[in-house]
């Protein structure tokens, strides 16, 4: 048996001196071989050039337009008015500061029929901010303003004033106070 033990401790002592010098030897191959190359930084880019900012002068803002001014109407007006459609009437107007004086208005409405009014079928109703005649016996009212040169006279629900359905197709009158034509 104690050759056995013998054998065992000499291959002890030959296999110990054996593996430090694998692992030194392991070592100095380490340390000789060449790293593997690192990957590729990105190199740090330059901040985009962006257009210089050019501060243009300041434009004075548009005025907005304030709201029509209450005052007395004053409008006279006798036209004759027609359009390419074949629309057309007449109207005379006067109005001295908000006080209707004289309205007569005629109207042809094509293939619809036409429509009439008269100042002696109307009473004035209201004359600020607008001009407001209603009718004696019925529903309708005439509603007049301004609005800058122009003056509107419009209806509203004066299917009575109107043969067949011309009131269908009834619009505001314009006139220019200028020089008082409609259309």
């Amino acid at each position: 048996m104690s050759n056995a033990i013998n054998q065992s401790l000499a291959q002890t002592e030959i296999s110990v001196p054996h593996r430090v010098a694998s692992i030194l030897l392991a070592l100095l191959l380490g340390a000789c071989a060449k790293p593997e190359p690192a990957p590729p930084v990105a190199a740090p880019q330059p901040e985009p050039k962006l257009p210089p900012v050019i501060i243009a002068p300041a434009v004075p803002k548009a005025k907005k337009s304030g709201p029509i001014p209450t005052r007395p109407l004053n409008v006279k007006a006798d036209c004759i008015f027609r359009d390419e459609a074949g629309y057309s009437g007449s109207m005379k107007l006067a109005i001295e500061r908000a006080r209707v004086r004289s309205f007569e208005a005629s109207i042809n409405v094509p293939r619809r029929g036409n429509c009439s009014f008269d100042l002696k079928d109307f009473r004035q109703t209201r004359d600020l901010p607008n001009v407001e005649l209603n009718h004696l016996r019925d529903r309708c009212i005439v509603r007049v303003w301004e609005q800058g040169e122009r003056v509107t006279v419009a209806f509203q629900q004066c299917q009575k004033m109107c043969s067949g359905s011309a009131w269908e197709g009834l619009w505001p009158i314009l006139t220019d106070t200028r020089d008082g034509t409609c259309a």
